[in-house]
């Protein structure tokens, strides 16, 4: 009796794994290198009429180190850097530290972008590196940013055009205070604020300030099932993944999805960099 090579459970198992294989080439090799860049309206109190209409970029999670094509990472910068931005804040995870780290440091940073108004940036846990408690790799990091002129704020405010950029530290480096970040706030004039983990900003005492948080550190999940939440976020409340979200007191809270990675790994959470337009 012949045998039938091609029969519906045949045609079935090919095509389960070729889906299968095809999804996973996706999400190894094409997804974590699709940077989207993400235009959207930014509402700001008291804003100063020369700053309506300007951009503000937010770069996030860069981890420069091995894990991350150095490739990738040069050429997203310049992508970006062509826009020529007016703001651009960077919210934290410069770097994954590990023994290539200093050297893709010293190739990197020269090609990370500045604003044609001003620049400012904070630190994120892994800028702390081993267990976010090498404060001597925070120092190099801040060095070298600076040294490429950009200005990282800890727990301090920096003033861009009549705009008031409050900068906080990392809290799983148990570096960040708010109270003293925020002592220098004046509430009658335009401010946004820079916070690495986005569960800062149900910890504190925020009443003196109305306004926008930008955010890092969860990576939109790096990996999410199609209309449902992604199942590993790194943060308490579990809402807080990416996008924008409304808060009380007056706030608002925007989670960049990520420049970088942690592992080469991305599934319907695309690599972002923001563009805000200040209104």
């Amino acid at each position: 009796m012949e045998r039938k090579l091609f029969t519906r459970r045949n045609a079935l198992r090919l095509g389960v794994y070729g889906g299968t294989g095809v999804t996973l080439a996706y999400t190894f090799f094409c997804e974590p290198y699709w940077l989207e860049i993400l235009e959207r309206e930014m509402p700001v109190r008291n804003l100063p009429p020369p700053l309506k209409g300007k951009t503000l970029m937010q770069i996030s999670d860069i981890h420069v180190g091995s894990r991350v094509s150095e490739k990738y990472l040069v050429a997203s910068l310049k992508r970006v850097t062509a826009l020529k931005p007016d703001i651009v804040v960077y919210t934290g995870d410069f770097v994954s530290v590990d023994d290539q780290t200093e050297t893709q440091m010293a190739r990197v940073f020269p090609h990370l972008p500045k604003g044609k108004l001003g620049t400012a940036a904070i630190l994120g846990n892994h800028d702390y590196g081993v267990a976010w408690a090498e404060e001597s790799w925070a120092l190099r990091i801040i060095g070298a940013l600076g040294a490429n002129g950009i200005p990282v704020l800890r727990n301090e405010i920096l003033d861009i055009g009549g705009l008031q950029v409050i900068g906080l530290d990392d809290p799983w480096a148990e570096k960040i205070d708010l109270e003293k970040a925020l002592a220098g706030l004046n509430p009658s004039k335009a401010a946004i604020c820079l916070s690495h983990n986005p569960d800062t900003v149900d910890q504190g005492d925020w009443s003196r300030y109305q306004g926008w948080i930008l955010s890092g550190h969860t990576h939109g999940g790096q990996c999410k099932p199609p209309f449902l939440p992604p199942p590993i976020l790194p943060v308490v409340n579990k809402i807080y993944s990416s996008a924008h979200f409304k808060l009380t007191g007056g706030r608002d809270l925007y989670i960049n999805r990520a420049l970088g990675y942690l592992h080469q790994v991305r599934f319907n959470v695309r690599p972002e960099v923001t563009v805000f337009e200040l209104c």
